[in-house]
């Protein structure tokens, strides 16, 4: 009897063990994913950080002085230039620029890649703030509510926290669509511009698959025709397409109720076919 419950004791205490180590073992996959995010997001601000300091030497740097005959500007032309990076804004570099013609400042927004088919974010926020930006109607909130899981789904699906949208009721998914598509010259202007005083006048993208880096810099209006050309429909994962952008829930971090946020992504690369 004795030696069943020394037995016992000792299953349970290897039972125990193994279960401390799986949960650490957990712990340091989700630290070490939240790491890589952290590290991937730093390396992208030094790379502004770059762009931003090849403007600030015009004078010298090549590229700057063909960014800025992109921008209509002749660098012979310039008499004082300043770039620099406002925190949290559309434009993540500011450009300052004096000619005899006066001041103007460009704002530039800036997207990093390294490979073909990489996505970028453009643009994220909770679903309250785009609604109220958009002003959308009652039932297209409603739709992007289950879309993004603030409210729990109505059936079952393929998700037990959020519902897609080819899985929303009809009626609802047509409103979404159509709202976006009435609407989606000032939604693509929103997300790829924005407004106010850091509002981005041009939108540059720095493709970097090996040593050398590649870049085109378009105006934003035109980025905005060529990102919003298409239809709005839904994508066969139940996201919304419009026209080259992709709208989803952001999902992700580990549960927090940040990933019931809604994001629009695209991939970069393909601006480099966008006709000036």
């Amino acid at each position: 009897m004795t030696g069943f419950m020394n037995r016992s004791k000792c299953r349970l205490l290897i039972g125990v063990i193994l279960c401390a180590l799986a949960a650490t073992s957990v712990f340091a996959q989700t630290s070490a994913k939240a790491k890589l995010g952290s590290d991937t997001a730093k390396g992208g601000f030094r790379n502004e950080d770059a762009i931003r300091d090849k403007f600030n030497s015009y004078k010298s740097d090549d590229d700057a002085k063909a960014w800025l005959r992109e921008m209509n500007f002749d660098p012979k032309d310039i008499i004082s230039l300043r770039a620099a990076k406002p925190h949290g804004e559309k434009a993540d570099v500011e450009v300052t620029i004096e000619t005899k013609a006066g001041i103007r400042r460009e704002g530039i927004s800036i997207k990093l890649v390294s490979g073909q088919q990489g996505f970028n974010q453009i643009d994220k926020r909770w679903l309250s703030h785009y609604a109220e930006m958009w002003k959308m109607p009652s039932d297209v909130v409603t739709a992007l509510k289950l879309f993004v899981g603030e409210i729990p789904p109505t059936k079952p699906g393929r998700s037990k926290e959020r519902m897609f949208l080819d899985e929303i009721d009809p009626k609802l998914k047509d409103t979404v669509v159509k709202f976006f598509t009435e609407n989606k010259a000032a939604i693509v202007s929103d997300l790829f511009a924005g407004d106010g005083e850091h509002s981005a006048s041009w939108v540059m993208v720095a493709f970097k698959p090996a040593e050398k880096t590649e870049w085109v810099l378009r105006s934003s209006q035109r980025t905005v025709e060529f990102y919003g050309e298409g239809e709005v429909s839904l994508t066969r994962g139940g996201n919304l397409k419009i026209g080259r952008i992709t709208m989803q829930r952001k999902g992700g971090d580990a549960g927090r109720d940040t990933a019931k946020m809604l994001q629009f992504k695209i991939n970069p690369v393909e601006l480099f076919n966008a006709k000036k």
